[in-house]
């Protein structure tokens, strides 16, 4: 019996779980996982961390400082269920605050290593604004890893890799979403589908380039849009889907492999050329704008959540 897909795509990817939910990393054996406020919230709500949570709070000297620890000790939990890397967000709110990000990604390193957790395992996630790919660049220079996300488009990809960050994640579902609300009857699928091509357009330039920043696709809508990656050096994908997988069986196709450095980089962008370059790609202005205000309301949700438990 030939094995189910999630198997196959072990394989040849390696496999993230999009989740802070602890009993699927334990059914799914991810080798990565990777969290952010929308996931962090849906974690902190259940109601078997509810007495730790309200430790937690009451503990702590602001909600900023309850915030990191509730996602500290999250990723602490996960990074003894997974061997590699667990990514962990910076506040949403410091977006566009190269300063404040780096004090809040050493922070999140330190508060890691008080629970055992060496920065080798950790990835420090930060939007793809102009300050976070520089807060990262910082941060690579000092050993710490960065993840950046909330990647739309293909200048910010290549920002991150002239930056030296250790791993993107580039949106494939919220593109998609984009896309289909522009052209509601479009056939979308498969190699079609505009996230899926904006992975392997970003893929395709790193391995001609000989970047060594990691490539993993995120967001995913549907299990074809896995399919489409399978190769990819990493893919971030929900618990919903990595069930699918594994109850699916079949043949799966490796879509991605890494022909080698052809050409030397382009030189690098600077401030102003990205800013326009993201300017004229209306999708990635819209889609990076919204994915920044939606991972604040979730974390507005969680500091409300946390400043209840702390008078309680």
């Amino acid at each position: 019996m030939a094995d189910d897909l999630l198997t196959q795509l072990k394989r040849m990817t390696t496999v993230v779980a999009d989740t802070g939910d602890i009993e699927a990393i334990r059914r799914f054996q991810p080798t990565d996982a990777t969290t952010n406020p929308s996931l962090i919230l849906q974690a902190a709500q259940q109601e078997a961390r509810r007495r730790r949570l309200a430790e937690i709070a009451r503990h702590a000297t602001d909600i900023d400082d309850a915030l990191d620890a509730v996602a500290v000790e999250i990723g602490s939990e996960i990074s003894a269920l997974v061997p590699g890397f667990v990514s962990t967000e910076v506040s949403a709110r410091l977006s566009f605050d190269t300063e404040a990000s780096l004090a809040r990604a050493r922070s999140l390193i330190a508060r890691y290593d008080r629970h055992g957790v060496g920065p080798e395992r950790i990835l420090i996630k930060l939007a793809a604004t102009w300050e976070g790919i520089q807060a990262a660049k910082v941060l690579e220079r000092e050993g710490i890893h960065t993840n950046l996300t909330l990647m739309f488009n293909f200048d910010q990809a290549r920002a991150c890799a002239d930056a030296g960050v250790t791993l993107v994640s580039p949106f494939v579902g919220r593109i998609l979403d984009w896309h289909k609300a522009q052209d509601p009857e479009a056939d979308f699928g498969g190699d079609r589908d505009p996230g899926v091509q904006s992975v392997k357009r970003i893929y395709e330039h790193f391995k001609g380039h000989g970047y060594e920043t990691i490539v993993m696709g995120a967001s995913f809508r549907n299990s074809g849009e896995i399919k489409a990656l399978a190769g990819c050096d990493r893919l971030t994908i929900s618990p919903a889907l990595l069930g699918e997988l594994a109850e699916t069986q079949g043949t799966l196709e490796r879509r991605l492999s890494p022909l080698g450095a052809e050409t030397r980089p382009p030189e690098p962008q600077d401030e102003p050329e990205f800013r326009w370059a993201l300017n004229e790609d209306a999708m990635a202005t819209e889609k990076l704008a919204e994915g920044i205000r939606k991972f604040m309301a979730d974390q507005r949700k969680l500091e409300g959540l946390l400043a209840e438990l702390r008078q309680g």
